[in-house]
């Protein structure tokens, strides 16, 4: 049985990574951050529980890291925690930089350390990208990297850390370059699940309008579960190497919206406004991914579509609420 120790195990992409890998008959463990609430720590994988186990870690906590890695002895390593949000990175940039950076440098040394025969999978972001866009509309691989938030910016130093330990100690370490993705597990401040809940809110006469950010800015939007299985095959690549993750098409917030609210039965123009505490300092325009890297390697394609996404995130909502 092989075994698998994921970062942020609790967030949506590690929940729907943990229930792969079970469902490939690997043994999971992960560690979660102490909260004060612990009802909603681990929430999102309470439903499965063989062959899973989870404790509290944080990446700020070296030798913590290095004590589970070397208990556990994993084949693989998969940091997906992170401060994620890029508006509120804007709010608390130190620690975004110390959780995102330097956790990401702590853990890598951690797996160095008690590990180094297993192999190590970082989640980047198309956020490194921010304003650089290649001629023909896309982000690759190729593609320079001009982040524009302090998310942005901690990512890019975990991207190239990465590639310096890969070929500073001869480690098996690759970056996944994920475009945004989404699901019902998403978090409600962000804005996909915050404009499905409350475009349903409205819809069943629990709130009355809806206040968002910037609606003109376009991003390439695909599911969680598509893209956690990318991560698999890109961690278990025969050759340490870094992938974009992308559907390859892009949408703006206004059409998302426009979508949802339509699917409702609403008009979103009679219930939406835009508030400027949701705005960015330095705004990103435009995310569109070229994937052919990681889809002619692996014959990877996305099972769902943008619309299959953002009905399942409303029948999600419809049914919760």
């Amino acid at each position: 049985m092989k075994k698998a120790f994921i970062t942020g195990i609790g967030g949506q992409d590690g929940s729907y990574l943990t229930e792969y890998l079970l469902g490939l008959g690997y043994e999971v463990h992960g560690i979660v951050r102490r909260n004060s609430t612990p009802e909603h720590q681990q929430s999102r994988i309470d439903f499965v529980r063989e062959n899973l186990h989870v404790s509290y870690g944080d990446l700020l906590d070296v030798s913590g890291l290095e004590r589970v890695l070397q208990k556990v002895n994993p084949d693989e390593v998969y940091n997906l925690a992170a401060q994620s949000h890029v508006r509120i990175s804007y709010d608390i940039p130190q620690f975004t930089a110390q959780t995102n950076a330097l956790g990401t440098l702590n853990i890598l040394e951690a797996f160095r350390n008690a590990c180094p025969e297993a192999k190590f999978y970082q989640a980047s972001s198309s956020e490194m990208f921010g304003s650089a866009v290649d001629e023909d509309g896309f982000q690759r691989e190729t593609t320079p990297f001009k982040p524009v938030s302090p998310y942005g910016c901690s990512k890019v130093f975990a991207y190239n850390i990465v590639h310096n330990y890969r070929n500073a100690y001869k480690l098996h370490a690759v970056n996944g370059i994920l475009f945004n993705h989404e699901s019902p597990r998403r978090g409600s401040n962000f804005v996909t699940n915050k404009v499905v809940k409350g475009a349903v809110l409205i819809k069943k006469g629990m709130a009355k309008n809806l206040e968002l950010g910037n609606m003109d800015s376009f991003r390439d939007w695909g599911h969680s579960k598509d893209y956690v299985k990318a991560m698999h095959k890109i961690i278990n690549h025969s050759m340490a190497d870094d992938f974009v993750v992308a559907t390859g098409q892009t949408h703006s917030v206004r059409e998302m919206t426009d979508y949802v609210f339509k699917q409702l039965g609403l008009d979103y123009q009679e219930y939406v406004s835009q508030n400027p505490n949701f705005l960015r300092p330095e705004e990103l325009t435009y995310l569109r991914g070229d994937s052919s890297k990681l889809r002619s390697t692996f014959d990877w394609t996305p099972e769902y579509t943008f619309h299959q996404l953002m009905d399942e995130m409303i029948e999600f909502w419809m049914e919760k609420l």
